[in-house]
């Protein structure tokens, strides 16, 4: 057996009968990710103190903003795989379009139901996921508003989104806690999102690969350690990055 499938089984031995375990069919290393980031998460909510997280000031309310964004979005994924797991693959509603009202209201809940909300929220993902058998992993979900849903993704986007929100939150999370394969996915993901005119190449000093956005190599390399550069690369700012030339334009860009 493998490493990861060696690992499995000795978990499932000790788990016993009756234990919930994902499908063999799912993408088992964006699910680590996106749990390893749920764990992250909730590790610099709770450094939180409930008076930083109820403070009727800018700082505050960026901290609740973003639980609620957190849980929120998990709501919305959860209910996506109910909807596959039920086979019901064109819905009537969009869960993501209800976001944005449903974040407003959970601005004025207290400390104790905000952190009710993300533990609730990332415990119904995580089982809905289990849940997902074989081919239900590669379903593609269509919503009212045209857009489509593949279920395998939404490990990855939660893995992304999770541990971005973690950095963002701004009480001492740091791209160097992240784990070194969800350092290169965020730049992978970046070069494949690219599409502006300008290209370059990132030369991580603790990478031996170097990774090209845009079409074709172009002059111009950026050099740093490969999670300063993530960082820069995902609109987190520039911290310990330097260019051969201008640097490309993307230092406030979230959109990828």
């Amino acid at each position: 057996m493998t490493g990861s499938t060696d690992a499995r089984a000795e978990l499932r031995e000790r788990l016993g009968p009756g234990a919930r375990y994902d499908d063999p069919k799912a993408p088992a290393q964006d699910l680590r990710l996106a749990r390893l980031g749920t764990a992250y998460f909730a590790r610099k909510l709770n450094e939180l103190s409930d008076k930083q997280l109820a403070a009727q000031t800018n700082e505050g309310l960026r901290f609740r903003r973003i639980v609620c964004d957190v849980s929120y979005r998990a709501r919305s994924l959860a209910q996506i795989i109910e909807w596959v797991r039920n086979g019901v693959l064109t819905p009537g509603e969009d869960p993501f379009q209800a976001e944005a009202d449903s974040v407003e209201l959970g601005l004025t809940l207290p400390a104790a139901a905000l952190r009710h909300l993300f533990k609730h929220s990332e415990v119904h993902l995580s089982v809905e996921w289990r849940d997902l058998r074989g081919d239900e992993w590669d379903a593609v979900l269509y919503l009212p508003s045209q857009k489509e849903v593949v279920v395998r993704d939404t490990a990855w986007q939660r893995a992304r989104s999770i541990w971005l929100n973690a950095f963002d939150l701004g009480n001492g999370g740091s791209f160097a806690d992240f784990p070194p394969d969800l350092v290169d996915a965020l730049l992978a993901h970046g070069a494949q999102q690219w599409n502006h005119h300008e290209g370059f190449t990132l030369h991580a000093s603790d990478r031996q690969m170097p990774v090209v956005f845009g079409r074709s190599a172009s002059e111009v390399i950026v050099r740093g350690k490969a999670a300063d550069l993530a960082r820069w690369v995902t609109g987190r700012g520039v911290h310990n990055v330097e260019a051969t030339g201008p640097l490309p334009g993307i230092a406030t860009n979230h959109s990828f």
